[in-house]
């Protein structure tokens, strides 16, 4: 593997002095270069017209929808919020998943903060809408749920994946075609697990157990598990080569370990080793193929979303890169990043901790959550040419002060968000102020807010809806 360091920040090094991580920020962008109550009605009738997805042409869900986020708290539950036509949010019912999130004690960090999984899609619908899936990282399970003609749910099923580490499950893909589930843990050595669903939605776990992990890393941080839209390829991103379980004696994280050749190596994936993304070959029974890793291009690949109308094109978030490029993966599942890195504004603090992403319906907009910032960007997509759009696109929340970001700056923590099928509205988890936040998004790319409710503090984890 070619060890050129490429996207490094001033973090990566443990420098705790802001002015020192200004200093050094200099040197990597010159590398780089090559709440209150909103459903007020004053805030509703500004003309939701105004507010529609990023097409002119585009009209709002005539009925609204159904939206899940799992609570993640070690009596773990799914909240069912019904969506409305204006953006505004409705709790319908609170359903038990009969297993244990993980609570608000991070099982990386072991400390309360907000994002306790380093993770995404912990909350999944199938295609056809049968059943819903999600993670309970406790206890090492995941729940089967029913979903009615009402968008109700009824559990199903619970069962242990097999991966002995407790913990860690935080990410569930779907394979419609041979009823295959498979689940992505924080944990090894082995992070994917798979499961097989009956028509029912009952659940078996099965033998199979797969890595991740390389020779060099052996207990590398992945962060979710997709399946290409032809159903060919599990794809896995990852953000750290190294968990970052030791402080230094201020607290703050040790992100620089020695490697076996004694030199100093920067946890975060993909820098400098060009493996950050994992690609799985799945075979007609569901089970992977050896795996075959691939460069980002970026440090900390953490987000992966295909575009809708260009199924083999995709846009990767880097937490640690500060941004988003575009990329290709071809019939022999082969990867290629098409596009340059377009980075975000990171005045504030480095990293950013860009990290979960949100495309529009018509693949003109992807949303950026900027766990670092409190913030969500936007970014414009035209062919394989990014922009910005607007940076930020909504105005930052607050949390309750308690929690600072790698960055130092103090943040409220946000995490999943979900996009409306009409791309008329944007939902953004904020759990350190407690808030899932609803935003109706502009022709220009920005966001604007149109509903909160309050959610359980800082554990949340997971969006999906229809």
């Amino acid at each position: 593997m070619s060890k050129k360091t490429r996207n490094f920040h001033p973090f990566l090094w443990g420098v705790s002095r802001r002015g020192s991580l200004q200093m050094i920020a200099a040197v990597i962008v010159a590398a780089v270069a090559c709440g209150m109550p909103e459903n007020a009605a004053a805030q509703m009738d500004r003309g939701i017209s105004q507010m529609r997805m990023s097409n002119p042409t585009s009209r709002p869900h005539p009925r609204g929808g159904h939206l899940y986020m799992q609570t993640n708290e070690t009596r773990n539950a799914i909240v069912h919020y019904r969506w409305s036509t204006s953006g505004a949010l409705a709790e319908v019912e609170r359903v038990a998943t009969g297993g244990a999130g993980s609570g608000e004690l991070s099982p990386i960090y072991h400390v309360n903060r907000p994002n306790d999984f380093e993770g995404a899609g912990s909350v999944i619908l199938t295609p056809d809408r049968r059943f819903l899936f999600a993670t309970n990282a406790g206890d090492n399970s995941v729940s089967s749920f029913a979903v009615d003609k009402e968008g109700r749910i009824t559990l199903l099923d619970v069962k242990l994946t097999g991966n002995p580490t407790s913990g860690g499950a935080k990410s569930v893909a779907y394979a419609p075609s041979s009823r295959t589930l498979f689940v992505l843990h924080t944990f090894g050595p082995d992070e994917l697990r798979l499961m097989s669903v009956d028509e029912k939605g009952n659940l078996t776990a099965r033998p199979e157990r797969y890595s991740v992990s390389t020779k060099e890393w052996p207990n590398r941080g992945a962060t979710m598990a997709l399946l290409s839209p032809d159903g060919k390829f599990l794809v896995v991103g990852t953000t750290f080569d190294e968990l970052p379980s030791r402080k230094n004696p201020d607290g703050s994280l040790i992100l620089w370990i020695p490697h076996k050749d004694g030199a100093l190596h920067v946890i975060a994936s993909n820098a400098p080793d060009p493996d950050g993304i994992a690609v799985f070959p799945v075979g007609e029974d569901g089970a992977l193929r050896e795996p075959s890793f691939y460069d980002a291009r970026g440090a900390s690949p953490f987000y992966i979303a295909f575009l809708h109308n260009r199924p083999d094109t995709f846009i990767i978030g880097f937490a640690i890169s500060d941004g988003v490029a575009m990329g290709r993966i071809d019939a022999d599942g082969k990867i290629n990043v098409i596009s340059k890195l377009v980075q975000i504004d990171t005045s504030a603090g480095l990293p950013s901790e860009l990290c979960w992403l949100a495309v529009s319906p018509d693949d003109r907009f992807v949303y950026s959550t900027n766990f670092g910032y409190s913030t969500v960007s936007s970014f414009r997509i035209d062919g394989t040419v990014l922009s910005i759009a607007k940076d930020p696109a909504s105005p930052k929340v607050r949390g309750d002060g308690t929690f600072r970001a790698i960055n130092g700056v103090v943040s409220s923590g946000p995490s999943d968000s979900w996009l409306t099928p009409d791309g008329a509205y944007l939902y953004q988890i904020y759990g350190n102020a407690s808030k899932l936040i609803g935003y109706a998004t502009r022709p220009d790319g920005s966001l604007a807010q149109v509903t909160s409710v309050r959610i359980p503090y800082n554990s949340p984890q997971g969006l999906a809806g229809f």
